[in-house]
Order: C-alpha cells, then structure tokens, then sequence
C-alpha cells in the first residue's frame, strides 16, 4: 500500500513539472511535431525507467542499465524542473496582477507577450543543465583531474620530508564502460610517481564479479613505497538482495581478495608501519564507518600497536567518521583521507572563488581538503561514478600530497 501511494505522489509531481514545461514550450511555438516529438521523449524516458525498476531483479543491484536510465531521467527531467520555477513564479506573479485588479478601478493590461518571452528565458536557461548532463555522461566521467597539494608539519619525521601520496577513492567498477577511458585514468595516476598509493574504499558498486575485467588495468600502479588500501560501504554487498546468507559472506571475501590481486595491502582495521631511513610513520586504515552507514570501522583497534606520538595517516572511507569520531580524538591522527561523496558527482567549482555542490548538505566535509586545529582531512572527489552515469562540474579525482616538514601549511 506504501509503495502505491508513493507511486501515485511521485506521478503527480512528474506530471505536474511536465504540464509546465509543456506549458512553456507551446506559448513560444504552434508546430504539432515539435509538441509531439517532446511528449514522445518523454514518454519514452519514463518507460523505459520504469521497465528497468520493474524488470530488474534486486539480486543485480544497480545495472549499468538503471544508471544510464537514470542519467536520461535527470538529463531531461532537471532542465524541465528549471522551467517550472521560472513559469510558476510567472504564474504567482499574474495572479497577484489579477487579485490587484481585483481592488483597482484602472484597466488591468494584458501580459501575453511578456509570457511568451518569460517561456523562452525559461527554455534558454533549462538548456544549460541539459548540455551540462549530456556532457556529463559523454565525456565528463572521465575528464580526470590531478589535484596537488603540499602539507606541513612540524613533527613529520626528516625522512619523509618530501614524500608523496596518490589518493584515490570509489572506483566503483561495476559502472565502468569504456576500458580505454579508464586505462588513461590509471596512466594518470602513475604519470604522478608518487612514492605511495592509498586507496580509500568501494572497489565495486555490489559484487566482487564488477571487477573482473579491471584487474590487469588496475594491477599496472606502481608506488615504491607501497600501495594500500581500505573498504567502501558498497564493498560489503549491502546493497543487494541475496539469494542466501553464505553468498553474501562468499561475495565479500572474495571483495577483499581483489585488493592483493591488483597489488594493494588491504587493511581491516589495522596498521602498517611505513619506513624510510631508519624513521617510521604510522598508517592506519579502518573499515567503512559512516553515518547512517555501515559502522564496521574500529578506530581503536586498527591504532593498536602504535605511539601517540607518532606521525600518523588515516585512511577512513566516510568522512563523517572524522567529523564525529576522529577529529576532536586525543591520539591526534595527523591527515586523514576520504572519499564516499563523490561530490554527488554535479556541482559548481570555480578554484579560489566559489564551490557548491547539494552534498555539503548532507556532509560537512565533501570534496577537498580541509583543517581543523592542525588536523587535515581529504575528501577525494573518487575516480569512479555511481547511480548517476556521469559527472557535471564535479570531476573524477586523483590527489597528490606531498608531506613536508616544518612550521606551517602553505
């Protein structure tokens, strides 16, 4: 019964944003095939969503099929959204000429024209997002971005001064299409010989079978000082429907017996010491802990072992971990790394000036580096994608970090 009365709100909104999109479309041209050609889009777009939910077993998880479904929704559904604020702000707008003339003896004058112009603005900003989400899909996944930063601190050991670290995160393989995309994105990465690899989690979108094809790809990283890795909350197979309890347990052993195949030192909640010249750093790598998530992370236990005075290096999947568990800890973990929010993948970033994205709604910390009392945390924005087929403005993320020793932070 819920799910019937969810489907019939849901009609109603779409229907509702439809009929004003419609609206604007038919005020700026009297042509029956352009009208028809709309509505056929349309049509066809919600059919075939809906064929796929109702198609789709929950033993698949989310298919390569449901995300491009769901990147034609929002594609053509968000620039129609965007005409509906604009028409409906028209709407209020006349109904307060009308109550006006309501109260006036002067002769209300008609608004016609200013309709028609107010629908093709509408047109001509819904068609901002639309090229941006077409854009996304095509291209945009795949336009990988170096971000480098350098980070000093006072007690980092002399030895590791000048060190550096490539993050990754959420590679997320069971979405990938195109390996010769891919591929690149991986020659990034070494192109940046940096002295470590640390990736921070969801190697798979549900099932360890995602990676398959990928592994000769992501087994080519090279880091001669190691490469390590932690898990994802999508690496645990929470998100599928399992025909039994022991395929489930089947499918995360054998998650975490991809991360050796690709030459990774998967850490589950424990420790490594990292040496170079006679001095050490602690890295520590926990199980995902997040939110309203998966809390297989023991922060505790992966730290056994090690000094608090040592210089140390977290690997977390969620950064809420660090928002409600690490950041204010006494052991005082000197830079954590993240990933998880993808920056939901669309936002607008212009460096030095401005960034917005609808994450920083749902997480404090969601796409890049932040500090808080001497404490560092990065967000990766993650290599892959999920759900949605694609990125717009929030692109695919490798981090370079080099680690410093002195007084400050540039």
């Amino acid at each position: 019964m819920r799910f019937v009365i969810t489907l019939i709100i849901v009609s109603l909104v779409l229907f509702f944003i439809e009929f004003y999109a419609f609206q604007a479309l038919k005020t700026i041209t009297k042509n029956k095939i352009i009208k028809w050609i709309w509505i056929l889009i349309a049509v066809a777009i919600y059919t075939h969503l809906f064929y796929i939910v109702f198609t789709t077993p929950r033993s698949a998880g989310q298919t390569n099929g449901f995300q491009l479904a769901t990147g034609f929704l929002l594609t053509f559904l968000i620039p129609k959204v965007l005409i509906l604020v604009v028409m409906f702000g028209e709407d209020v707008f006349r109904g307060f000429v009308k109550l006006i003339s309501v109260f006036s003896s002067g002769e209300t004058q008609s608004i016609t024209g200013r309709r028609a112009f107010i629908s093709k603005i509408a047109l001509g900003l819904a068609a901002i997002p639309f090229a941006s989400f077409l854009y996304g899909i095509i291209q945009g996944r795949y336009n990988y971005k170096v971000l480098k930063y350098q980070l000093t601190f006072d007690d980092l050991p002399a030895a590791f001064d000048g060190v550096t670290i490539t993050q990754i995160s959420d590679i997320h393989s069971g979405s990938f299409t195109n390996k010769e995309k891919i591929e690149y994105g991986v020659k990034m990465i070494n192109d940046q010989q940096s002295d470590i690899i640390l990736f921070t989690g969801d190697i798979v979108n549900n099932k360890a079978e995602e990676m398959n094809d990928w592994i000769d790809v992501f087994k080519t990283l090279e880091a001669p000082m190691g490469k390590y890795s932690v898990l994802g909350n999508h690496d645990y197979g929470d998100y599928v429907q399992w025909e039994k309890p022991e395929d489930k347990i089947q499918n995360f052993q054998d998650v975490k017996d991809i991360h050796p195949k690709i030459g990774f030192d998967l850490l589950l909640n424990e420790n490594r010491y990292i040496e170079k010249d006679g001095q050490k750093i602690a890295l520590v790598g926990v199980e995902n802990w997040g939110k309203g998530f998966n809390q297989a992370g023991d922060l505790e236990k992966a730290s056994e072992g090690i000094d608090k005075d040592d210089f140390k290096i977290l690997m977390t999947h969620d950064p809420s971990h660090w928002e409600y568990k690490v950041k204010n800890h006494d052991f005082n973990y000197h830079l954590s790394l993240s990933g998880h929010t993808h920056g939901l993948q669309m936002g607008i970033e212009i460096p030095g000036f401005f960034r917005w994205s609808p994450s920083q709604y749902v997480y404090k910390q969601w796409a890049g580096l932040y500090n808080e009392f001497g404490r560092f945390i990065n967000v990766n924005r993650g290599f892959g994608y999920h759900a949605f087929p694609g990125r717009v403005g929030i692109w695919p993320e490798v981090t370079v970090i080099e680690l410093k020793r002195g007084s400050s932070n540039t």
